[in-house]
């Protein structure tokens, strides 16, 4: 190939583009296709032996020949690619033809996505207090030590304030930490916010907790806040009453237990008739026929105080409620871990 002339040469491509050209329409399947494909541009192919003679050619022949043969192999690839589609698309129109398909039959079914249980009874208690007047607040996850113990009433020496209860980040300049409660949102809220407010603030909180049937060191909280003027235990307990009914039916019993918390005065415990066994007595209940549901009182006045509002003036109350505990009931859930495994055989059981 060394001595070809320039005239050999584009005899020799000519030949080449002629013979190739019937070779490619001839190609009745892919297989042949494949075959002229190799016999021209493979490693061995013709048009591949004279590419890689242009290095025996003088300086003036390269700068001729090379371009004419460079074109030559990029039309054949464009025809190969051609032929190809066109016999790729033959194929798939024969098969089609020879299917049957009935055009009346429905589609194939999708599949639902459902609402988690968390979601399912957050949105449930939402819209339960939200018939009541309250508004949604939301707040930061990570909070400082002032918006989530100091302000609320909670000193230094307060156990809640313990490194095991608590998560605290490292390498901070001021003390953060993820919150413990919702109730820093009530805190953020009324600092921006002239009273009367009314106020549900849903969201996660964690807790250095060690994790078994029912516990976890994350979990959801809904933190309810009421101030105006006059604000008795009264106006929570109708405010209760009316919001458990909503969410469990309007036979539902509750009463209240003294307790206490640093962030109301008085505070309270609140429970509810067994919402399995209607108040008769079963193990859920510890046969008592009644479950604690939340914490709730009336704001402490050092609170109100701290937020910039007078406690002469104002006053108010404030309850807090568990998701998980709440949905652990209502869906008859054994293992409060259940919620988090993402297991699709639990989670298909609960509606869409």
């Amino acid at each position: 190939m060394a001595d070809i002339s320039h005239s050999s040469w584009e005899t020799e491509l000519e030949r080449i583009s002629r013979s190739a050209a019937e070779s490619v329409s001839a190609a009745a399947t892919l297989e042949s296709v494949e075959e002229v494909r190799v016999s021209l541009l493979g490693r061995k192919g013709s048009l591949t032996a004279m590419l890689k003679a242009l290095k025996d050619l003088p300086l003036e022949e390269k700068r001729r020949c090379g371009p004419q043969a460079n074109t030559l192999r990029d039309s054949l690839q464009q025809a190969l690619d051609a032929r190809r589609t066109e016999l790729e698309r033959a194929g798939t129109e024969a098969a089609l033809s020879g299917a049957r398909i009935d055009l009346t039959l429905p589609a194939a079914p999708m599949p639902r996505g459902r609402l988690h249980p968390i979601t399912r009874t957050i949105r449930e208690i939402t819209g339960a207090l939200s018939q009541l007047g309250f508004s949604l607040a939301d707040g930061p996850l990570i909070e400082t030590e002032r918006y989530n113990f100091e302000a609320l009433n909670i000193p230094a020496e307060h156990p809640a304030r313990d490194m095991q209860d608590t998560f605290y980040l490292a390498g901070t300049r001021t003390p953060l930490l993820l919150r413990t409660h919702t109730s820093p949102v009530q805190v953020r809220w009324m600092e921006k916010h002239a009273p009367p407010v009314r106020i549900i603030a849903p969201g996660r909180v964690f807790r250095h907790e060690a994790v078994d049937a029912s516990h976890s060191a994350v979990f959801h909280q809904i933190e309810g806040l009421y101030v105006d003027k006059r604000v008795t235990m009264a106006d929570l307990k109708w405010t209760l009453t009316a919001f458990l009914r909503k969410l469990f039916g309007p036979k539902t019993a509750m009463r209240f237990h003294p307790s206490y918390f640093p962030f109301t005065e008085p505070s309270a415990e609140v429970f509810v008739s067994c919402l399995l066994c209607g108040g008769k007595g079963c193990p859920v209940c510890k046969r008592s026929g009644w479950i604690e549901m939340l914490g709730a009182g009336l704001v402490n006045p050092a609170v109100l105080r701290n937020v910039g509002y007078d406690p002469e003036r104002w006053s108010g109350f404030a309850f807090g409620v568990g998701v998980e505990r709440i949905a652990l009931l209502r869906y008859g859930i054994p293992d409060i871990r259940l919620l988090y495994e993402n297991d699709l055989r639990f989670l298909e059981q609960f509606g869409p």
